[in-house]
């Protein structure tokens, strides 16, 4: 099945997509739309409106039902999105162990706001809820590696390291 814009996902991961969709009873395929926007996001780095379409035609579901899901959880991105996204955490127990200053230190850092993408589209910035790591705050997050008791010189040390 090909999306608008010529959007397919290759022929091996189309094979994955139907194994996935084929755990599922008639009729509840649905179920399957976590897994395959984590493969279209893998594929595509973002989740444009012309890639949850296509999920949606693989589907068959209506697009609003996948655009409900897609913009619910943070991991997914809506938006094109720099090479390392920094996801930190806003919630409280971050912020009283020094989080706004971190992330507006690292924000200042990288020339941008909440967000944005750095000019040499390196780095994307994004809040996010809870990490699940309170106690070792603050914290943020680069794919499934996380960042933590992030001081200034930490967050510099860890740009300077990506950067390269």
């Amino acid at each position: 099945m090909e999306g608008k814009n010529n959007i397919v996902f290759p022929a091996e991961t189309l094979e994955l997509v139907k194994k996935i969709i084929a755990r599922y009873p008639e009729g509840k395929q649905k179920s399957a739309l976590l897994p395959i926007l984590h493969l279209a996001q893998a594929e595509w780095k973002w989740c444009s409106p012309e890639v949850m379409d296509y999920v949606a035609t693989l589907l068959s579901i209506k697009p609003v039902e996948v655009y409900e899901v897609a913009s619910f959880y943070t991991m997914f991105h809506l938006e094109p999105v720099g090479e390392h996204v920094i996801e930190y955490c806003r919630t409280g127990p971050c912020c009283l162990m020094g989080g706004v200053e971190v992330y507006d230190h690292l924000k200042k850092r990288l020339g941008v706001e909440t967000g944005g993408t750095t000019a040499d589209g390196k780095f994307t910035v994004k809040e996010v809820e809870c990490l699940a790591a309170c106690g070792w705050g603050p914290v943020f997050q680069i794919r499934e590696k996380f960042y933590m008791h992030l001081t200034k010189e930490k967050v510099d040390q860890i740009i300077d390291e990506l950067g390269k």
